[in-house]
């Protein structure tokens, strides 16, 4: 007979999401090898296969898997109390942090020290985000369909300008196409499972246990759950923009982060060009420059990847002087609240409300052929991001500048350490600041 849930009380996980809150760093792969380190083999707060179970269904969503798969275990855990704990402690210190760094960025960004560490860190980032396209085609890219969806993606959003919804839009037709008359072309060898331990199947949440009546899933309960989400979603938008108008900074954030948290499938990596497009060229709420730098922090601190949205946001705030010369720390403040909150909340609806659906058909297996064409399509998004950083970090002033031959020696070694002798990506960042900030000083 399985454990009861209130073996794991509100406190002890309390305490562990907001542990996981600091040290989440690493990307979505390290907080999902955290995680399964945490509650599968050492707590055994839940079995193997409902963790799996869990992250197939954050898998198929958008927003980041990382986090949404916390926020599903804080609610198997401990119901809507749970989600929302285990969620919010997710990216609150990631919030705070990277709040603080971007007003450090922003009113000491001439500091050389802080030069050196973004000099190092920026060539580290361009090889992240190759190794990162080369980790998911290694994944995703096994039959000839999926590489030309890959190829066309990246040739469409590089030399075609695409909008990124219209590769997702397309990527996710043709999937449906291929499920229906070439399904041989969407299939990709299941990955090694190892069989559950007599630890995992003694879980606290095991493969019998049951969720508790309040968790059982109804229409009435779906419909509810998305009429309060979309409700909470409405009120936000139009309390701002009775008070700043809609076309404000304020309010343009908001709508602008909202569609961008429904097209995030494949990770912060794929959905970074279309934040790219909207938040440099179309409102120019910061410069390319800024948001290479961006990315370079959101790399270095804990929380999911996504939060570079926030830095996004401070900065856009900042340089917008939404309250004046003399307020812009407040104003940066509130636009990173404002692109953070927008950015999220889509991920707790997606939780509170598909959580009960997913447990209640855990015996049935899904519909993945548009999601895999995404995923496929995502390489190339991805792949044409490593070379957007890639030519700012070489050529900072453009083509018809110096290229940067220090930028290029630090990203071979950088992506030497990733690729070949397989070290951590906060080991390579930290290594980087250090040899970014020594050739500041000594050139």
């Amino acid at each position: 007979m399985s454990e009861p849930l209130t073996q794991v009380s509100l406190r002890e996980a309390f305490l562990y999401w907001l542990k996981l809150g600091f040290i989440s760093f690493g990307g979505p792969a390290g907080q999902l090898s955290m995680m399964h380190q945490e509650l599968v083999e050492k707590r055994r707060w839940i079995s193997e296969q409902r963790f799996l179970h869990a992250l197939n269904y954050t898998m198929l969503l958008p927003g980041p898997e990382a986090q949404q798969l916390a926020t599903y275990i804080g609610w198997l855990l401990h119901g809507k109390r749970g989600a929302f704990i285990a969620g919010l402690l997710f990216i609150l210190p990631s919030f705070f942090i990277l709040s603080g760094l971007a007003w450090l960025y922003l009113v000491h960004g001439d500091v050389p020290v802080v030069q050196g560490v973004l000099y190092g860190i920026k060539p580290a980032v361009t090889a992240i985000v190759l190794f990162a396209a080369w980790r998911l085609a290694k994944k995703t890219l096994h039959t000839p369909a999926l590489q030309a969806l890959a190829l066309l993606a990246l040739i469409g959003i590089a030399a075609f300008k695409l909008p990124f919804p219209l590769i997702i839009f397309t990527a996710a037709l043709a999937g449906l196409v291929l499920m229906k008359w070439f399904p041989h072309q969407l299939k990709v060898p299941a990955s090694h499972v190892a069989a559950p331990s007599a630890a995992t199947t003694a879980a606290v949440i095991n493969d019998q246990s049951a969720v508790s009546a309040r968790q059982r899933f109804s229409w009435r309960k779906l419909l509810i759950a998305v009429a309060i989400g979309i409700i909470v979603w409405l009120a936000a938008i139009g309390l701002l923009t009775t008070v700043y108008g809609w076309h404000s900074t304020q309010t343009q954030l908001a709508w602008f982060f909202t569609k961008a948290a429904l097209l995030t499938f494949g990770g912060a990596y794929a959905v970074l060009p279309y934040v790219y497009q909207a938040a440099v060229e179309q409102y120019q709420w910061l410069t390319a420059l800024q948001m290479i730098d961006g990315l370079a922090l959101g790399e270095s601190t804990p929380g999911p990847l996504i939060m570079v949205v926030t830095f996004v946001g401070f900065v856009a705030g900042w340089s917008q002087q939404l309250f004046g010369a003399d307020s812009l720390l407040q104003a940066g403040i509130m636009a990173a609240a404002i692109v953070t909150f927008f950015t999220f909340l889509p991920s707790f609806l997606f939780i509170i409300a598909g959580a009960p659906l997913v447990e209640a058909s855990r015996q049935h297996s899904a519909f993945t052929g548009p999601l895999t064409a995404i995923t496929a399509a995502v390489v190339g998004v991805i792949v044409n991001l490593a070379l957007f950083f890639g030519y700012y970090v070489l050529w900072p002033a453009g083509f018809a500048g110096q290229f940067d031959i220090k930028a290029l020696l630090l990203g071979c070694a950088a992506a030497l350490a990733l690729f070949k002798f397989q070290h951590s990506i906060m080991r390579v960042l930290v290594f980087a600041a250090a040899a970014g900030v020594l050739l500041s000083l000594f050139q």
